[in-house]
């Protein structure tokens, strides 16, 4: 199948053409997104492949159909940005990678969790100045505390196992569908509003549907208890920015720990280290040394780039070949888990 491959970095390359030996796949990489004026790029191609930041909506499916596409494949989970329902009036099928490494996610929402909550990044920074002191650097242990996790699919699971097993944590859980195996673990789920009213650290692990953006708001915030840590590895948009900024600067938040952001679009995989960055509300982030953000890396180890590699051409193999495609995404299907 011809492939147009937009949005791709080194490691994509790099993954995507060792696992494309199994299937021969005509790959054309690409640097640009995919959007409305790069879309006529994929003309004389089967298929586009995408990631999360690029733009699938009604306008760009339109013009990839008008060139003959009829597969978008994600090399990602999340599909917030893509039309489904666009997508199938054109007759495209769209794949995705429903689960490319659930460890890898979950271990990174941990590491965030412990380096917030431990001041390590601060501790570092100290030490490269060869200042030694620990005044400023309290933490607290995990063991005994509270943690609510919301969403537990895949990953959500990975991380209430790990906090209940590995570290002793009185883990709380809200999901539409309860994890039978963490209930018997000592697990308690609740409904969102108590979880975030009795947490003392709180990390998210759902899908952006409309019930859940902005799930983390000001009176979320209001609600929790005092010092509440919060940590995000699933969707920027399920935190509202503006309200996170406010219980940030009155104290009401003590730490936070982010790998996505609302408005990462515009930021997220790109070096703008020699830009003036004009996103307010991201620069005032950084400012709070509570805070630690990281560029939506938590999915990149060895392991999940190949998987990713591999389920993507698979699924375009499958498509070529007029196989059932176990990936494809119902436009009906609404919510899933990171």
């Amino acid at each position: 199948m011809r492939v147009a491959v937009f949005n791709t970095k080194a490691y994509d390359r790099q993954f995507l053409t060792h696992a494309n030996q199994t299937f021969a796949h005509k790959l054309t990489f690409l640097e640009p997104r995919l959007e409305l004026t790069t879309a006529p790029l994929a003309k004389g191609h089967d298929a586009v492949c995408v990631f999360v930041n690029d733009v699938v909506d009604a306008a760009v499916l339109t013009a990839l159909s008008d060139v003959g596409i009829r597969v978008v494949a994600l090399r990602c989970a999340g599909f917030n940005n893509v039309d489904l329902a666009a997508a199938e009036r054109l007759g495209i099928d769209v794949v995705r990678v429903p689960a490319y490494s659930p460890h890898a996610v979950a271990e990174f929402t941990i590491g965030l969790l412990l380096a917030v909550d431990r001041k390590i990044p601060r501790a570092w920074t100290r030490v490269r100045d060869n200042n030694f002191a620990l005044d400023g650097l309290i933490g607290r242990n995990l063991h005994g505390r509270s943690v609510g996790v919301i969403g537990t699919g895949k990953i959500g699971a990975l991380v209430a196992r790990t906090l209940k097993l590995g570290f002793g944590c009185d883990v709380m859980a809200s999901d539409v569908e309860p994890d039978p195996a963490l209930e018997a673990l000592g697990v308690r789920y609740v409904d969102r509003e108590m979880l975030l009213r009795e947490a003392e650290i709180v990390t998210l692990h759902c899908p952006l549907t409309p019930d859940t953006r902005h799930l983390i708001d000001a009176p979320a915030i209001a609600s929790a208890r005092d010092g509440v840590v919060i940590v995000n590895t699933s969707r920027g948009a399920l935190i509202d920015t503006a309200a996170l900024i406010g219980g940030l600067k009155s104290r009401k938040i003590g730490a936070v720990a982010l790998d996505v952001y609302e408005q990462e679009a515009d930021l997220f995989f790109e070096d703008l280290s020699g830009e003036i960055i004009s996103d307010d509300l991201f620069q005032r982030l950084l400012t709070f040394p509570n805070v630690l953000v990281t560029g939506h890396q938590a999915f990149l180890t060895e392991e999940a780039l190949e998987a990713i590699a591999m389920t993507t051409l698979s699924s375009l193999a499958d498509a070529e070949a007029g196989l059932p495609l176990v990936n494809r995404l119902d436009p009906r299907f609404i919510a899933i888990s990171r």
